[in-house]
């Protein structure tokens, strides 16, 4: 299997992510991707013929409920287990510091 990825190639996607690799880092990295490589280059020699494409190896149905329109709370029974409420609307402590 010849080489996919090299050092250089590596070391380009390194310096794009911002990521300080030393040498030895570069050529684990290149030798692991290498390998990855490989493994998915022998999955496309298997017979794929008639199996359908999955986006879950599980049946899954929708788990979500039907919208269906209610009724609000209204803002009086919304409001009224609050710790602090300021008029119609809820009073949080602040949690941004000005600059």
């Amino acid at each position: 299997m010849e080489k996919k990825i090299d050092e250089t190639l590596v070391r380009k996607v390194a310096k794009l992510a911002r990521l300080d690799l030393s040498d030895g880092e570069v050529k684990e990295f290149s030798g692991q991707l290498n390998a990855i490589i490989g493994y998915v280059e022998r999955m496309n020699e298997l017979n794929t013929e008639g199996i359908e494409p999955l986006a879950h190896c599980l049946p899954i149905s929708n788990v979500f409920r039907e919208d269906t329109v209610k009724e609000s709370l209204g803002t009086e029974k919304t409001l009224s287990n609050a710790p602090q409420k300021d008029g119609a609307f809820f009073k949080v402590p602040k949690i941004l510091e000005e600059s």
